[in-house]
């Protein structure tokens, strides 16, 4: 189970029940998942998780309870609970996971009841696969510079454009899909489309295939025709949207960066104990227990920025707008940093195993392509100490001037 003893501070008593349980469960049926050989695999797998993690109730915590969920409103903590453990053993069911909160979200925040109560029931329970297509070719961080459009006509819109980088593309139920409907007017002139699957116009270009198995790919909109009730939200406020979504979910992400990390120490503290070097355990070896005191403070450090994080989103009050409180400051030091760490920390742990860390059915090994994809996707760590750096010049106060040194002579 995840050490809650840290982190007991921003649980509540539902949130203990509810690491006791995901653990259980991700031992019982995720840990013995053979691990995905090539990308076929990989979407194949992808979606019988889907169904696994359905079928057991744990997409409930990704929507509110009116529409399938098991709580009032969809919860941080508990989503970062359950992909903190759902990383450790799988880092593709992890992904599986969030992209049900991912493609989910901005549905929850600004869709209207049709599609809340189409969609929704359908992501919790595992029956439909979600993908979040913002991210284009000449369009990564910026994402003011979207070229893909989605022209009126008529009482609807034509979308035309090509996304890359799409978790889930060729195999999602449903996306949504982010274009400017005024490029004019830049961020404001964005909005966020649902497009379901076998929409015509809607093309699955080919896989993007990454070094650890995850379904990616390119999606095409060619005169793509949608109606004016496929948008989510208001006209011109897909940017806000959008980046609402990231701002709630990156402290998951950054769960997800501590669940890959404590499996990483966990390995590397069993093979230093077992493994004998010079005639003593490598755990004997000053250098070694310096790499694990580094590695087991930066895991603390970066769970309490994510749970800290977490309950601060959840504290929030969504409201009937569903405006909610912004927790960019938070989501961005727990993003930042808990990433960050995680490589380091799955760095030092194959260092410590050694020959055996880099064999490619080595635990370790999975962890070490799987976590470099954490500090890019949702926002790199670069844009997040942009995020943090323009909170603190915005609220920092002048200087009070400094008294003048008195002359000594």
């Amino acid at each position: 189970m995840p050490d809650t003893a840290t982190i007991r501070a921003f649980l509540g008593e539902r949130h203990l029940a509810l690491a006791g349980e995901v653990e259980r469960f991700v031992a019982l049926r995720v840990a013995p998942l053979p691990m995905p050989q090539g990308d076929p695999e990989g979407r194949e797998q992808a979606r019988q998780i889907l169904s696994l993690l359905g079928e057991e109730g744990w997409l409930g915590y990704a929507v509110p309870e009116t529409w399938g969920g098991h709580w009032p409103e969809p919860d941080l903590r508990a989503c970062c609970l359950i992909r903190e453990a759902l990383s450790a053993a799988s880092p593709l069911a992890d992904a599986v996971f969030a992209l049900q909160c991912l493609g989910s979200m901005p549905i929850t925040l600004a869709g209207s009841e049709a599609q809340r109560s189409r969609w929704l029931p359908e992501v919790a329970s595992g029956r439909a696969m979600a993908a979040f297509a913002m991210t284009e070719p000449e369009a990564g961080s910026d994402v003011s510079s979207l070229a893909t459009v989605a022209s009126r006509e008529g009482d609807g819109y034509v979308l035309s454009g090509r996304k890359t980088l799409i978790s889930n593309a060729g195999i999602a139920d449903f996306h949504l899909v982010f274009a400017a409907t005024n490029r004019e007017a830049g961020s404001r002139g964005l909005s966020c489309f649902l497009v379901e699957a076998g929409t015509p116009g809607l093309t699955f270009l080919g896989p993007q295939v990454l070094s650890a198995p995850h379904p990616l790919g390119e999606l095409g909109f060619e005169s793509c025709r949608l109606s004016a009730e496929s948008r989510v939200g208001p006209e011109g406020e897909g940017f806000k949207l959008g980046m609402r979504t990231l701002d709630r979910l990156r402290p998951t992400v950054a769960a997800a960066a501590c669940g890959m990390a404590a499996r990483a120490l966990d390995e590397a503290v069993a093979h230093a104990r077992r493994r004998r070097q010079f005639g003593k355990p490598l755990a004997e070896n000053q250098i070694v227990q310096e790499k694990l005191a580094i590695m087991a403070t930066d895991l603390q450090a970066a769970r309490l920025l994510v749970y800290r994080a977490a309950w601060e989103g959840d504290i929030g009050d969504l409201g009937d707008a569903g405006e909610g409180r912004r927790i960019s400051l938070p989501a961005a030091m727990a993003k930042a940093f808990a990433t960050e760490a995680a490589q380091r920390i799955v760095d030092s742990a194959l260092q410590i195993l050694g020959g055996r860390g880099v064999l490619a059915e080595h635990p370790v090994e999975h962890l070490y392509r799987s976590v470099r994809a954490l500090r890019i996707y949702e926002g790199t760590t670069e844009i997040q100490h942009l995020v943090i750096a323009r909170h603190l010049l915005k609220e920092a106060t002048p200087p009070v001037s400094p008294t003048p040194l008195v002359s000594q002579e």
